[in-house]
């Protein structure tokens, strides 16, 4: 991982865990959840919000107005408001992105979950994921939540990654070590 992406990802967690821990002695996990999921949303859907986190141009005082506003008029949770306005004040809501990641890998541990990133040539069926879900909930021993994406340019097969184990059974790595194995010979 390259430094500033570590730091990144340090600064996020610091902030998940805190934000995490006071959700929890306050039991409003789900509204968390909640609140995490609707930034998602408007950070996919707004161009502008992306910006407005991760532009230098913009001021702290800026960025901190703008973003207690977008919270108020989002609905989120006070206790997120909050810490939104603290990462603003503090110049940090350009890890706003990795937070989310991090807090929604929190959620998922509390509820003794595991999430698998699997990549196919083409989607899954309903009835294909539901089969691989529970596959890997039995190899694994936790509920198993997928998250599928689709790349054509494996051929066939898939990859799936759950933690830091990764199954690669795709025809393009398949064809990769072949062609490995025969540049060795000739």
């Amino acid at each position: 991982m390259s430094e500033p992406a570590s730091i990144s990802a340090g600064i996020a967690a610091r902030y998940a865990t805190a934000i995490f821990e006071i959700a929890d002695e306050n039991k409003a996990l789900d509204g968390l959840e909640t609140s995490i999921n609707d930034l998602q949303a408007a950070l996919d859907d707004s161009a502008e919000l992306r910006n407005l986190i991760s532009s230098p141009l913009v001021s702290r005082e800026e960025q901190g107005a703008a973003i207690i506003a977008i919270a108020a008029k989002m609905g989120l949770d006070p206790m997120m408001s909050n810490a939104l306005a603290l990462m603003a004040e503090n110049r940090r809501l350009f890890v706003l992105p990795a937070l989310i990641a991090a807090l929604r890998s929190q959620l998922a541990e509390a509820r003794g979950e595991v999430t698998a990133d699997v990549t196919s040539a083409k989607a899954l069926t309903k009835t294909q994921s539901e089969k691989l879900a529970k596959t890997l909930s039995a190899r694994v021993g936790k509920k198993v939540t997928i998250n599928a994406t689709v790349d054509e340019s494996i051929i066939g097969g898939l990859v799936v990654k759950v933690g830091s184990k990764m199954i690669d059974s795709s025809i393009r790595s398949k064809l990769d070590s072949l062609q490995n194995v025969m540049k060795e010979v000739g």
